[in-house]
């Protein structure tokens, strides 16, 4: 099947069976069958790279992070480092808030269905552009599912954390109303967006309460990623024929694999904001190995984690509950394993009921069975 067909199956197949999943690109069951699409095909890589070149890092921006990234360091004897630009939308949002002190132009565009479109992807780049040379965000936690646990004016030192709060509680009630509920209950903000929240809370999926729509959490618009997408690929065909020119790749955003390749290899030091590594005590209450999301420095050394201390223990516990799964899933996407996958979905917020669980894993693996091998051995 065409890969954007793939892609709306990840949503049609639970609701089918009742379950909403509003985004199913990395969480819930669309994230589980996301991650056993991509899992075998980036381990033959990984297994390529451990005759041919052991010591080098496998750098992956696929989704589901966590899972690929974790199938990795599991495994295959390859170092992995995973790169995602989420923590930009925690700068959105922080940019928004206090657009009067940082003095920022903030463009107008609708909160609740501006998500979805080109129109809030332009007016947030916009808000980012002019955000991040003011301040600076400390965040840690999981791939899209992080925590901002500092704020701070990149001129003054000021800690900017208590001036959000003020202006959460002043904010227009649309704008990304679930991460305004978390920060009051939570004590932290979450950073990557209500569009990513609900992949991993248990209280978004509701047929009953129907949440989705108290928080305007949308599915994407399938038209309009399709229109971008073969933009993309007949601009990127126009370059390698020599009808356009390449100058504007030149000053393209690496999402960090350059800053992780000049440093590494030369013996550099840069600090990058988010990097997707295992843990090795970075976050000091979440299990060790695991993939965590975190601050990290590139160097001759290699890639290195900041550590941050303890999360808040009901912080904690919500990842504590992904990473588990995250692994439940990798482990049966890697062996075949229809037990793990159903004990994986069992797991998941997203799924209340076992006979649901079941008929969706029967309906993933017959729609995906001539990409999914190993779950039908010959």
């Amino acid at each position: 099947q065409p890969r954007e067909r793939l892609w709306r199956s990840d949503f049609e197949i639970p609701l089918r069976y009742g379950v909403r999943q509003p985004y199913a690109e990395n969480g819930g069951p669309g994230g589980f069958a996301n991650a056993a699409r991509n899992i075998g095909p980036v381990l033959e890589i990984a297994h390529d790279m451990e005759e041919m070149c052991p010591e080098a890092y496998f750098i992956n921006y696929s989704n589901p992070m966590m899972r690929i990234c974790d199938a990795v360091h599991r495994y295959s004897k390859i170092k992995v480092i995973g790169l995602c630009h989420q923590i930009y939308f925690g700068y959105y949002m922080v940019g928004y808030l206090l657009s009067d002190y940082l003095k920022i132009d903030v463009p107008a565009f609708d909160f609740v269905n501006a998500r979805i479109g080109r129109a809030f992807n332009q007016a947030s780049d916009l808000i980012v552009q002019q955000t991040t040379p003011k301040i600076e965000i400390q965040a840690a936690g999981l791939n899209h599912f992080t925590w901002m646990l500092g704020v701070h004016d990149k001129k003054t030192g000021e800690d900017l954390n208590p001036l959000i709060v003020e202006q959460w509680k002043k904010c227009d009630r649309n704008f990304e109303p679930q991460t305004q509920r978390m920060l009051k209950i939570f004590g932290l903000m979450p950073i990557a967006g209500d569009g990513h929240l609900c992949e991993y809370l248990p209280w978004l999926s509701d047929p009953i309460t129907k949440p989705w729509e108290k928080y305007h959490i949308h599915s994407k618009n399938w038209d309009e990623a399709e229109q971008r997408r073969d933009e993309g690929n007949d601009k990127i065909g126009r370059m390698a024929a020599g009808e356009l020119p390449v100058d504007e790749l030149r000053r393209a955003d690496s999402e960090g694999a350059l800053e992780v390749i000049e440093n590494i290899s030369r013996g550099g030091n840069h600090y990058h904001l988010a990097a997707n590594l295992p843990n090795q005590g970075y976050i000091s209450n979440l299990p060790d190995e695991a993939i965590v999301e975190v601050p990290a420095v590139f160097s001759g050394a290699g890639a290195q984690g900041v550590g941050v201390g303890p999360l808040p223990k009901p912080i904690a516990e919500l990842l504590r509950r992904e990473i588990t799964g995250v692994q439940l899933a990798v482990d049966a996407a890697v062996h075949g394993d229809r037990q793990a996958a159903l004990q994986y979905l069992l797991l998941d917020p997203v799924v209340n009921d076992i006979e649901v669980a079941q008929q969706i894993l029967d309906d993933y693996l017959v729609t995906y069975r001539s990409y999914l091998p190993a779950f039908w051995p010959d």
